[in-house]
Order: structure tokens, then C-alpha cells, then sequence
């Protein structure tokens, strides 16, 4: 018997992927929001209601938002995908609004409302913070990354007026051996030239990508949560401590920084406010809730991705 039926929309992605094969596992019925039926049925076979829509509107999904039990909305522009032209940040900003306007007006037009919505958000939003140690209380920070992620997680707030519950995941940085943040990492170690980002000073706030996937779901099966949970392990580091676990798991030197300037001619804004910059956070609301984390360590997470 089903235990509901999920939309997901950004499926298609790394984090949405594994959700969906966590969460078809577990019993779900799943539909996918797409623009690209072919790719999504070819990606997720028969396994998956395949909805095709337009990233803006409810249009073409209007009828399932009002059989579903959860809706899951990860859709937006990749962040990281590349240096930030003035076309590009407004595209990464208006994919994320668009994508939670679509998600409202459903929600607000279903003839039987969902139980809840899952807004997926990054720790981005808190800004470039330094030393400063971080939860789900405290204030938005600065830049363009921490405005965009603060307008994504208020593209779906009218949801709440509706009497519909709503969880924001502001996601760390997602490990996994085969999509996130790990696999640029790979290369410059394996030819013996890899190490960290700049100074290192700056704090990498991760996540393995199984811990993801499995916060995801226990927020989703805890009847009260709601509010804002930040996703990411409880046992912070810096980049340079990062590179170095990352160097011993691969049996590789990590004493070989990329320098900063470096960074900043390659990638610019996006450099300074991603790669050189991080956020010292904590997560304080998912353990409250109960969720135990299955690798809050760095190194027995990377053992794990890495199978070593």
C-alpha cells in the first residue's frame, strides 16, 4: 500500500535523484515536475509519474498537487555551475522564485491542500560570517548568494497563511562520490597537486549526501515539524581541515592551496562569496526534532563515499 504520493520538483538533480529512489523505496508513489519528459522517463523509467511543467505556473500538474500528500520543491539554477554574469545571477534568482510562486499557486488552487511542503534552501543564507557560530535563529546574512537564498525561502511563505505546513532545509555542502561539492575535489589530488581553497580558514559546512537524504525523509514523516532546519553535519571544520581528511582518505598529499587571487580571476563574485568564504553552522533545530546523523564525522563519511 502507498504511503502517499510525493511531488518533486528539481528531481532530475544530484539531492533529488537520491531522494527519489529513497523515497520510492520506502514506499511512496512519486511524481516528477519537469520540463523534459523524455530525459525524466529515461532517468526515472517507470517508476515515476512524469509531469511535464513549466518552472512558473501549476499548469500541467494542477490535478496531482491535489492527490499529494508532500510536495518537495528543489528546482533552481545551478548555483556553483559557473561564473556569475549579470544573466546568470538573474536567472539563478528567478528559477528560484518562479519554482516557489508555481509550488504556492498549486498549493492555494488544490482542491484538497497537501500536508505539508519541503522548501529546499542552502546555509548561504546566512552569509560570509567568519568565526561566528550559526543556527537556525539567527539573521540573514549579506551578498548576493544570502539575498537570493533568503528571497527562495520566502517564494513559498504564503504557503503557511494557508494553513499547510512547511519545512525550509538550508542545506550545507552535500558529499557524494558521484555528484555536490566532492567530485571537483578529485582531480587535483589524484595528480598530487590538491589541497585547500585559499587560506582554509574558511568553514566547510557539509553534509554526507545519505545524511541529506535521510533528514529529508524524517522531516517529511515527523507529523509536527515545521520552521527552518539547517542540514549539515554537527561536527564543523574549515576548509584546510577538510582537505587534509579528504588527502589521508585518498592517500594523497593536501599541502597544495589554490591562492585566492587565483580564484577571484577565475570565478569572481562567485569566488569570493562560495569557494573563499564559508559558514560556521550548527544544527540545532534537526537534533531537537530527534534526527541522528549516520556519519557525523568527516572522516568515516568520506570512508563510506569513497569505499575505503
Amino acid at each position: 500500500m502507498s504511503r502517499g504520493l510525493v511531488i518533486i520538483s528539481g528531481a532530475t538533480g544530484f539531492i533529488g535523484t537520491a531522494l527519489f529512489r529513497d523515497l520510492s523505496e520506502s514506499g511512496y508513489d512519486i511524481a516528477v515536475l519537469t520540463r523534459d519528459r523524455e530525459k525524466a522517463r529515461a532517468q526515472f523509467g517507470d517508476g515515476a509519474i512524469i509531469a511535464e511543467w513549466d518552472g512558473k505556473t501549476s499548469q500541467g500538474w494542477l490535478e496531482l498537487a491535489s492527490r499529494s500528500t508532500f510536495i518537495i520543491n528543489l528546482a533552481g539554477e545551478n548555483i556553483g555551475a559557473g561564473r556569475w554574469t549579470e544573466q546568470r545571477k538573474q536567472r539563478i534568482v528567478q528559477s528560484r522564485i518562479d519554482a516557489g510562486r508555481a509550488v504556492t499557486e498549486a498549493v492555494e488552487k488544490a482542491s484538497v491542500k497537501p500536508k505539508m511542503v519541503i522548501q529546499a534552501s542552502a546555509v548561504g543564507y546566512y552569509g560570509p560570517r567568519d568565526d561566528e557560530s550559526l543556527d537556525e535563529s539567527s539573521s540573514p546574512g549579506v551578498g548576493f548568494l544570502a539575498e537570493t537564498v533568503r528571497h527562495w525561502e520566502l517564494s513559498t511563505r504564503e504557503i503557511e497563511d494557508i494553513g499547510v505546513r512547511r519545512v525550509v532545509i538550508r542545506s550545507g555542502l552535500v558529499l557524494g562520490k558521484d555528484g555536490g561539492t566532492l567530485p571537483r575535489f578529485f582531480k587535483p589530488f589524484r595528480f598530487f597537486v590538491g589541497g585547500p581553497l585559499g587560506t582554509g580558514k574558511q568553514w566547510f559546512p557539509w553534509i554526507h549526501w545519505k545524511d541529506e537524504i535521510a533528514a529529508i525523509r524524517f522531516l517529511l514523516e515527523r507529523e509536527h515539524a515545521s520552521g527552518v532546519f539547517n542540514l549539515v553535519s554537527p561536527h564543523s571544520l574549515t576548509m584546510k581541515e577538510f582537505a587534509k581528511s579528504l588527502g589521508r582518505a585518498l592517500k594523497r598529499p593536501s599541502w597544495f592551496p589554490v591562492p585566492a587571487f587565483l580564484l577571484r580571476v577565475l570565478f569572481g563574485e562567485m569566488a569570493e562569496e562560495t569557494l573563499l568564504s564559508g559558514q560556521r553552522v550548527f544544527p540545532a533545530a534537526l537534533l531537537k526534532a530527534g534526527y541522528t546523523f549516520q556519519y557525523p564525522e568527516i572522516e568515516s563519511a568520506l570512508r563510506d563515499i569513497l569505499a575505503v
